[in-house]
């Protein structure tokens, strides 16, 4: 390995340590808590996104499961193309862009406005329609993307996974929810079988 390439590695680990932290720095307070109100009390939650971001999403929807939440992910080719049937009035679209104007998501957002269904933005865009036209947005500030062209999902993403793991301790407490309930979901695994004893 060239001593370039090692440089940038380390660089990379520390950059993305420092997009972290930085979270707590700037966090809407007043947004973040109406998130987790709105998270905690709707029917069901949807979350979208494209690319990196949708992964991220997707995660998102995986994880408010196992803390017993109704939610999936549903991507944008599926959700304009009938998948927006499943969206209701009192349910929670959860919608990651980092520019907020993804050409995918436009259709989606006048959807959720349509059926009066909330919509949550995690965007660093706060002027994209995404920002303008969603009920809560939850900002990111990414200082710098970690590949030496700056263009890469890679600091906004864990910064986007980060700012959704901190909903989600945030969801449990709100709820007290139990160990005992995680156990009888999560019967597979190293975890499962720790549980299970």
């Amino acid at each position: 390995m060239k001593e370039q390439s090692l440089k940038m590695a380390i660089q990379s680990l520390e950059i993305e340590s420092r997009t972290i932290s930085s979270i707590a720095t700037y966090l809407d307070i007043e947004a973040f808590k109406k998130a987790v109100s709105v998270l905690i009390s709707c029917k069901k939650i949807i979350t979208c996104g494209s690319g990196s971001s949708g992964i991220a999403a997707k995660k998102f929807a995986h994880t408010l499961c196992c803390i017993e939440r109704d939610a999936f992910f549903m991507s944008p080719s599926e959700a304009v193309h009938g998948g927006l049937g499943g969206l209701k009035k009192e349910d929670v679209m959860v919608m990651v862009s980092r520019g907020g104007k993804t050409a995918e998501l436009l259709p989606i957002i006048d959807v959720c406005n349509k059926k009066e269904a909330t919509l949550i933005a995690i965007t660093e865009n706060l002027d994209s329609p995404l920002a303008k036209k969603a009920n809560i947005v939850v900002p990111l500030k990414i200082e710098k993307e970690t590949d030496k062209y700056n263009v890469m999902a890679t600091s906004s993403f864990v910064a986007t996974i980060a700012l959704f793991d901190a909903m989600i301790v945030a969801m449990m407490e709100e709820t007290d929810y139990k160990l005992e309930q995680f156990a009888l979901i999560h019967p597979g695994g190293a975890v499962g079988e720790k549980l299970q004893k």
